[in-house]
């Protein structure tokens, strides 16, 4: 077991009536670097809360390293925390915030300037030590609540919503800066965030979370290529859903008809009780859209559409299209051969059936 590992299983936490996590069961691997990813309210920060101990679980079991977790205050657990407010000390400068935890803790002063130094110049802070934290931008204030965290040597480091004050820019860059201390320090990082693409860019795993639960737990590429719900398919970057209906199944693959067009797709990319003649969902990524310019009726796997809004994002191509089964998204190289489409103008849609996922409906 790889130090900072974390074993969840069956907690639930209630406040009053209100159950925020019903039967929540995760394992989480030492020196990885996974995301708690949802909407507002679905209880990826009471989790987060629950693994430093600023709450307790209502019902299961939370361990750290193969050690139970019930009852053993914050401080006693092989954790530290960046919170979304930061809070650092203003009346401190950067040297003193950084050494906080470290006297707290007992460490003889003549011990403390080497690792305080150590760690902001691992955040890009070295020559800042004497700069008060009001003279600092907001990127260089997350940098030293990230080294005052990780002068302790925590086994775990758990972040909540650390980077969603800051512009853009400055978000991407210290998304990638922070990917690479977790690589460099092989420490535990549980981030969350409601932010996809934060998501897909920083994790080795994303937890999927809504109501609650967790709905799917995954790479990014499974999660996005592999979806296990409508719900996750939907949060997890764009996506096209069309009604169709399982003519047929055999052992290792369905016939699903879409609007009059069939294909033959693996079993495997079936989710759900799968029955011939039941009705169901056909998820399709915007980019999995192939695109031919055409003014003539679709056959077989290609059907008809009229190009309705193009919107150009950065060096893609947003394109919607109005078709027989309702309105649907492509994405494509705005510098592509079939990037040049006018809205009005009839087309040609089709996709690859190893790029689909079908949900059967009960």
């Amino acid at each position: 077991m790889r130090r900072g590992s974390i074993a969840i299983a069956g907690v639930g936490k209630e406040f009053g009536p209100a159950t925020v996590l019903n039967e929540v069961d995760l394992a989480i691997e030492g020196g990885s670097f996974v995301t708690l990813l949802g909407p507002s309210g679905c209880g990826k920060t009471t989790l987060l809360r629950l693994i430093a101990g600023f709450l307790e679980p209502s019902r299961g079991a939370i361990a750290i390293d193969g050690a139970a977790m019930q009852g053993v205050p914050p401080r006693r657990r092989p954790i530290g925390m960046v919170f979304q407010n930061l809070a650092l000390f203003p009346h401190l400068d950067v040297f003193d915030n950084v050494a906080y935890g470290l006297r707290v803790r007992g460490t003889p002063a003549a011990d403390i300037a080497g690792p305080v130094s150590r760690f902001l110049g691992l955040v890009g802070l070295a020559g800042f030590e004497r700069r008060r934290i009001g003279q600092l931008s907001g990127g260089q204030k997350q940098r030293v609540a990230l080294a005052r965290s990780l002068v302790l040597e925590p086994a775990i480091l758990l972040l909540d919503e650390p980077l969603s004050a800051l512009d853009l820019q400055l978000r991407r860059q210290l998304q990638v800066e922070l990917k690479s201390i977790q690589r460099q320090l092989a420490t535990t990082f549980v981030f969350v965030t409601h932010d996809q693409e934060e998501a897909t860019l920083l994790s080795d795993t994303i937890v999927v979370m809504d109501g609650g639960r967790v709905q799917q737990v995954g790479t990014p590429g499974e999660i996005y290529r592999r979806p296990a719900s409508p719900f996750v398919a939907r949060f997890v970057g764009d996506i096209n859903m069309l009604p169709g209906r399982i003519v047929s199944i055999d052992a290792a693959s369905a016939e699903i008809e879409i609007g009059g067009s069939h294909l033959r797709l693996p079993l495997t990319a079936v989710i759900g009780k799968a029955r011939a003649g039941a009705s169901c969902n056909v998820a399709c990524r915007p980019e999995s859209i192939a695109v031919q310019p055409s003014s003539g009726a679709g056959t077989g796997t290609t059907f008809a559409a009229r190009v309705v809004a193009l919107h150009r994002l950065g060096p893609m191509l947003k394109v919607t299209f109005d078709t027989v089964h309702g309105p649907l998204t492509g994405l494509m190289m705005a510098n592509a051969p079939t990037a040049g489409l006018a809205e009005n103008q009839s087309a040609q849609l089709s996709f690859a059936a190893d790029s689909l996922t079908v949900f059967a409906n009960p």
